[in-house]
């Protein structure tokens, strides 16, 4: 009994640790991150549907990413992402998503990214090294509004159906061409250097650290 009162308390002091490893500009991505999906959801008729938020594996959320960011300093925009477990949602986990032909074509100077994983086998891929959208990856831009079944054929297949908010316009987005890859980096800063992001979303037993909550409050639409 004693034992695991002390593995409970040191539970509770790693996590605690943990938390306070990480940066200012990690903390205040997770901020965005929920806020971006609470701006989203609180208008329903330009929200991604609700049927495929409820069908979905995971969601990648890429707060303000900017259009300089893929000239000056880096390749790379950060963001979160969480799966699923028994229909709730895990963990999460820090991400990278990568420039593709789409980054130039981009109007506005920034932009929020919202990429929604569809099936088991997305849920894997992601969990690489690097994926590469549209190619190894099959990819749609999402629909938008209540009702899924304006979706098309296509959309309905895809691994990944894929959203940007721009200038506050939410709608689909085409990112073929686009990378993306867990942020071990970061995710060392969260969880410790000796746990993967894959340990934290396939294992279903990693709890989310409480810096995190607001993003986890987010997803979980209020409920």
């Amino acid at each position: 009994m004693r034992a695991t009162i002390a593995a409970l308390i040191l539970g509770v002091f790693a996590s605690s640790a943990l938390a306070g490893d990480l940066s200012t500009k990690e903390t205040k991505r997770i901020q965005e991150a929920a806020t971006v999906l609470k701006e989203i959801h609180a208008v329903p008729d330009k929200d991604i549907p609700q049927e495929l938020w409820e069908k979905a594996e995971c969601v990648i959320v890429v707060p303000g990413l900017k259009k300089a960011a893929f000239v000056i300093g880096g390749e790379y925009g950060n963001g979160l992402m969480s799966c699923k477990h028994n229909g709730e949602w895990g963990a999460p986990v820090f991400m990278q998503v990568g420039k593709g032909s789409w980054g130039l074509q981009i109007g506005a100077q920034s932009i929020d990214l919202v990429l929604l994983v569809m099936n088991k086998s997305g849920m894997e891929k992601m969990l690489k090294n690097k994926v590469s959208l549209g190619a190894e990856i099959s990819l749609a831009a999402g629909p938008v509004g209540r009702d899924a079944r304006a979706a098309t054929d296509a959309q309905m297949k895809a691994e990944i159906l894929s959203y940007s908010r721009t200038q506050g316009l939410f709608a689909g987005i085409n990112l073929s061409g686009g990378v993306v890859r867990p942020d071990e980096d970061d995710n060392a800063d969260l969880y410790g250097k000796s746990v993967s992001a894959r340990d934290v979303v396939m294992g279903g037993t990693a709890k989310a650290p409480a810096v995190t909550e607001p993003f986890m409050a987010a997803l979980r639409r209020g409920k």
